[in-house]
């Protein structure tokens, strides 16, 4: 064979042997790119979009999760907002997850499920990780349905953008996040992490902060976008220095700091 004809002949032998190429996320071009630096302000404002977009919904109940509506009535499910609850599996899971075809009411197969078994379906993580990819975290955001797996990559160190504190260590800022565990998870601290294991939690994005009280919104809160009001010390803690929490009603056991692109830390060169 001619050494010209193997040249052309080569590159397509070595795609074949390399295989497809990796799914891209389902994301706008903007967010793929993305188009502007990550940055807290796009962060909070996406967040504070949705919250609008379902009612201005304030949930201090005692439950992480908000009071539960009627079946009929909830948010999750109604004309507009079952497709929204759609776009934050579509776009903040990666498209190899089987969740990306879920919606507020629908499961992978497009069948309605019952809204007695919406636990099942719950999308407060796909929610955080909708705001992050759009807001520009590009591939560095640990995407997933599941809290524990961005709580746990940040408690190990293995997240770029994310670093893990105790509730008595750091002063949440706008853009980071705030975490507990909730039914079998409610005891765990954040001297469990990282664990072993996925657990049930819930995660919310700070969105103002006022000296004592920072209002976090998060999904899937009483079946909605909805916004929490949490008490914290003078010093923006939410926890004292006993490690005792200001909030009584919901026990916030870690804070996830965002490093946000003009805060990143530099590299280590030694």
């Amino acid at each position: 064979m001619r050494a010209s004809a193997l040249l052309l002949i080569l590159p397509v032998i070595l795609m074949a042997c390399a295989g497809p190429p990796p799914p891209s996320p389902h994301a706008p071009e903007f967010a793929l790119k993305p188009f502007e630096p990550f940055n807290r302000t796009d962060a909070v404002a996406i967040a504070l979009r949705e919250w609008r977009l379902f009612g201005g919904v304030v949930a201090d109940a005692a439950s992480s999760e908000g009071p539960e509506p009627p079946a009929p009535d909830k948010p999750e499910r109604q004309p507009g907002l079952w497709q929204r609850v759609g776009e934050y599996w579509w776009i903040g899971l990666d498209p190899k997850s089987p969740d990306v075809r879920w919606t507020g009411k629908h499961d992978a197969s497009g069948a309605i499920f019952p809204a007695s078994e919406d636990g099942r379906y719950a999308w407060s993580a796909a929610f955080i990780s909708y705001v992050m990819r759009l807001a520009g975290a590009g591939n560095r955001f640990p995407y997933s349905g599941t809290h524990a797996i961005y709580v746990n990559a940040a408690a190990a160190g293995k997240s770029s953008i994310l670093r893990a504190h105790p509730p008595d260590a750091y002063a949440p800022k706008l853009g980071d996040l705030v975490c507990l565990g909730r039914g079998s998870a409610q005891g765990l601290t954040y001297a469990d992490l990282p664990t072993s294991s996925p657990w049930p939690g819930h995660c919310a994005i700070v969105v103002e902060i006022v000296p004592g009280n920072i209002s976090v919104v998060g999904g899937n809160v009483a079946d909605a976008v909805a916004l929490t009001h949490v008490p914290v010390t003078q010093d923006g803690m939410l926890a004292d220095s006993g490690g005792v929490l200001v909030d009584q009603q919901h026990r916030w056991f870690v804070v996830l700091q965002v490093l946000y692109d003009a805060e990143q830390e530099p590299a280590n060169d030694e």
